[in-house]
């Protein structure tokens, strides 16, 4: 989870002017066409990912408030077992758990890609501008 607030972190002191990334796609490289299969362009994933987030925060911010009632907590497990939800709780806990992480871990990811791509057009502009003009 640390690894993922760093990276979005990053992404959110790194990317100044997120309008450079409009039109701009995660597999398209220096000359390449951007692919056409109607994929969000990195703009959008910025937007999307500042959002993911948000709402990340939101839900650890509502977690940290459930434990702080814990007798509702104590309550909400003896109408569990009451109503015979029981299942195996542990190997339910790992399965979202699991999942979790490796939402996370693609999340990570993409927001580092966002990131470094914006760096090379902030490259490429800087070496256009550098270049004389004819």
């Amino acid at each position: 989870m640390e690894q993922y607030f760093s990276a979005t972190h990053r992404m959110e002191q790194e990317v100044m002017f997120p309008s450079l990334l409009r039109g701009v796609f995660p597999q398209q490289q220096h000359g390449e066409a951007p692919d056409a299969d109607g994929h969000t362009d990195l703009y959008e994933r910025y937007q999307q990912l500042k959002a993911i987030k948000s709402m990340v925060e939101k839900g650890l911010a509502s977690v940290n408030d459930r434990s702080l009632s814990s007798s509702d907590a104590d309550a909400d497990a003896d109408t569990a077992e009451d109503e015979g939800v029981d299942g195996n709780l542990e190997e339910r806990l790992s399965h979202h758990v699991n999942g979790l992480q490796q939402v996370l871990t693609d999340l990570t990811k993409n927001t580092k890609a966002l990131t470094r791509r914006y760096s090379q057009i902030l490259e490429e502009i800087n070496l256009s501008d550098d270049q004389p003009s004819s």
